[in-house]
């Protein structure tokens, strides 16, 4: 049968070819995993993150990587490669995932592509009986993310995220010791991430395409557009098309930590972002400096950017790597309380001093085999309805500064109001911006939102629900699963 093109696709005629009937039951039966079976898996996406897969899968004993898939040729033969040359035999190779789906040698899928191409594998996946290990942010749109929550819940399938901070189980620990009050009333929660980035550039005739690339596949769900970037791979992770930024990209670890610390299992009641894409004149679109509020009622969750130097004496490419850093961290979850903070799993006093610390952690990947020979959910340290959460709150942030406008410092300070450590972030971020030689004044100002948890959207804005729905390039539209 010739395989169909991707104008030709649909996901009616895609399951009925692979013998699922309807929206009963599995047509490839899941295999009942014994602790001496072999565990086939699959991996999706061969970029920088898959060889963290393959690396740390295939070390593990009774794992074996069945088939790698990507619809690049050259990282899908240097996967392949990489395989063969750790491991000592050779992988199948799949350009087409839909083509991997159709297969049935392999056990689970390792989804380690762009997040615009996180969902449709997962509930593919699951839809034809595999077990699935997806790479953070779990989604590109928090619809999306519910609809994988579903899938894997519908076909009884574990599904596992790649927040591997929650392999840190100290930071359970850690919950529980603050929570006792051992450190006083907590009063709000930082995060951060300040991780160097440079520009993506911004060319006047668009970036060729490879013929080892095949382009309509690779764009799948997102809008196909010419790139004016200087790099087809990862910068795309720059453009709304097909990135969520670093408050979304990083931010999902230190997000996902902290409303696990604090017992949060929805959207907060409101939120707002301000920030900008400074000093760089590129076509990137999300901000490389942006902070956010995250009002929760008991204890709020803030959290703040810096992609660019300490400051403007450090704008060289010698000194680039010169972040500014929060109580001594370039990236991480600090708790504070009355009587001291946490920085990571340890615990000061008001004065710096180290109290004590909960390191306790575990391999990511390997509690994921160990929760498929147990067939227990419960045994998945980043089951998927957490990493949906945790992204979900993410991608609500970013959704106001998608919403924002220019706005005056005056203006900024007035929508801040009188919370204490916003306005403290504020004033941070205001000051920072001064020392790289940007005038505030320029920074896009998101309204706040008012956050529907139940339904998981946002009430009464029918500009920030498109984004929550988000959207979706024919053929690869995307499943409402209904439970």
């Amino acid at each position: 049968m010739k395989p169909e093109s991707s104008s030709e696709f649909s996901r009616r005629a895609f399951l009925k070819k692979i013998g699922v009937v309807g929206s009963a039951a599995l047509a490839i039966g899941p295999r009942v995993l014994g602790a001496n079976d072999e565990i086939r898996l699959a991996v999706i996406g061969c970029g920088a993150r898959s060889s963290a897969h393959i690396g740390e899968f295939g070390k593990l004993p009774g794992v074996r990587i069945a088939a790698v898939c990507d619809p690049d040729q050259v990282r899908l033969n240097a996967a392949a490669r990489s395989i063969e040359g750790k491991f000592g035999y050779r992988p199948d190779t799949v350009v087409d995932v839909r083509r991997l789906m159709e297969r049935k040698d392999f056990d689970a899928v390792c989804v380690a592509t762009m997040q615009y191409w996180h969902a449709l594998p997962t509930i593919w996946a699951c839809e034809t009986g595999r077990h699935v290990y997806v790479e953070k942010p779990v989604s590109h749109f928090i619809w999306e993310g519910r609809q994988m929550v579903n899938a894997a819940r519908k076909y009884n399938r574990l599904v596992q995220v790649g927040t591997q901070s929650r392999s840190i189980r100290g930071y359970a620990a850690l919950g529980r010791w603050l929570k006792a009050g051992n450190l006083g009333k907590i009063q709000y929660v930082t995060c951060f991430a300040n991780k160097p980035r440079h520009s993506i550039g911004k060319r006047t005739k668009p970036l060729p395409i490879p013929d080892t690339l095949d382009y309509e596949l690779w764009c799948g769900p997102a809008r196909k557009e010419p790139i004016y970037r200087d790099k087809i791979q990862y910068d795309c992770s720059f453009t709304w098309n097909m990135g969520d930024g670093e408050s979304c990209n990083q931010g999902v670890h230190e997000i996902d930590i902290a409303r696990w610390m604090l017992g949060y299992t929805g959207l907060p009641r409101r939120t707002m972002s301000l920030g900008g894409r400074f000093v760089f004149n590129d076509v990137g679109e999300v901000p490389n400096t942006q902070i956010i509020f995250y009002d929760y009622p008991e204890v709020p969750i803030l959290y703040e950017v810096h992609n660019l130097p300490l400051s403007k004496e450090f704008m060289t490419p010698e000194k680039w790597e010169t972040l500014p850093t929060f109580k001594g961290l370039r990236t991480g979850v600090c708790v504070q309380c009355e009587g001291g903070y946490t920085a990571g799993t340890n615990v000061f006093d008001r004065d710096g001093k180290k109290i004590t610390a909960f390191p306790e952690s575990e391999n990511h990947f390997e509690n994921f085999i160990k929760a498929l020979r147990s067939g227990k959910r419960e045994d998945l340290n980043a089951e998927i309805l957490e990493g949906h959460i945790s992204t979900s709150i993410c991608h609500a942030g970013n959704i106001s500064y998608r919403l924002g406008k220019r706005a005056s410092v005056k203006k900024q300070r007035k929508q801040v109001g009188d919370i204490a450590c916003w306005r403290d972030m504020h004033e941070r971020y205001v000051k920072y911006l001064g020392d790289i030689g940007v005038n505030p004044n320029t920074s896009i100002l998101g309204p706040w939102l008012e956050c529907d948890a139940e339904h998981e959207c946002i009430k009464n804005n029918d500009k920030a629900n498109k984004l929550v729905k988000g959207f979706y390039r024919k053929p690869f539209g995307m499943p409402a699963i209904a439970i």
